[in-house]
């Protein structure tokens, strides 16, 4: 079989009323076996398993989603449409259900990994195993605000209610969006500065373009609510297995280890070497040996 490194999603789905986009591969074969769906982080898309894909798909059926708001999927004004975890795991749970239509295993980076899990948790009956990528831990969560002195709080809430003015939201926007500063916000992320390439950041550039960006942008860095990764770990219905690059300077590893292995659901928890937020485009080859290793299992 040959398999294509699709950088954009090539495939439809509508899900109340949006287009939804996302990539499968495998999918004549492995039927035994629960699907792998691939969940992106934050401003990301499909095209960032795109050094994965094709490599599960040698073992699973795997398809990759393109969270609404982000991607090829549609972006909904907010006030159609709320930017939450909520609606991302209610989305995540139907797709398995309508287009997957089978029992599945969810692979999340960042924002993906609790997408992940609040999607188990909508449909018990058909997520099996969820596989958290540098899960984000929603440090600026409300709950998680308490904990800061209260200036931090304090400035936390006037940069939200800055980048709540659309006019000031797009300013910001425009720049962040341009070729150099996104190979600048990579250089924090990225342990590897070598897999910062071109491609790559057209792949986080080019659904950036599109017109309403900005307001999933607004919609999403002002959202403090929802549950924190915790939350979800307490009541998870499935096994959890933790992958964690050990240089990630958004997401520390000492916090996750520390939060995250109090939890019966975590039934592995194990640092990538010498990788950032993004292990699995940075260190491809070791994240995909990993999981063809522990979904064997």
């Amino acid at each position: 079989m040959i398999f294509t490194y699709r950088k954009f999603a090539d495939r439809f789905w509508t899900w109340r009323g949006y287009e939804i986009g996302y990539c499968a591969e495998g999918l004549t074969e492995n039927l035994d076996k629960p699907a792998l769906v691939l969940i992106h982080g934050f401003g990301a898309s499909v095209g960032h398993w795109r050094k994965n894909l094709p490599v599960l798909a040698q073992e699973f059926r795997v398809y990759a989603i393109d969270l609404v708001g982000f991607g090829s999927s549609a972006q909904p004004n907010p006030s159609n449409l709320a930017y939450t975890f909520e609606t991302w795991g209610q989305q995540v749970a139907d797709f398995v259900r309508e287009v997957v239509g089978d029992r599945a295993i969810l692979i999340g980076n960042s924002i993906g990994a609790v997408v992940a899990m609040q999607a188990a948790i909508y449909a018990p009956d058909l997520i099996v195993k969820t596989v958290l990528i540098n899960c984000s831990l929603r440090l600026l969560q409300e709950q998680n605000q308490l904990a800061m002195p209260w200036f931090k709080r304090v400035g936390v809430k006037v940069v939200q209610n800055i980048l709540g003015v659309r006019e000031i939201a797009k300013l910001f926007f425009d720049r962040v969006r341009q070729p150099r500063s996104v190979k600048q916000i990579l250089s924090q992320a990225y342990f590897h500065k070598e897999a910062i390439t071109d491609e790559l950041i057209e792949i986080l550039i080019k659904p950036a373009q599109n017109p309403h960006a900005v307001d999933v942008f607004m919609a999403f860095v002002r959202y403090s609510q929802g549950p924190r990764p915790e939350d979800l770990l307490a009541i998870l219905p499935c096994d959890a297995i933790v992958l964690w690059g050990d240089r990630d300077p958004w997401e520390p590893i000492s916090l996750g280890r520390a939060s995250f292995t109090k939890f019966t659901a975590v039934k592995e928890f194990m640092a990538i070497a010498n990788a950032g937020h993004c292990p699995q485009d940075e260190v491809p080859e070791v994240v995909n040996e990993i999981l063809l290793r522990v979904l064997a299992l």
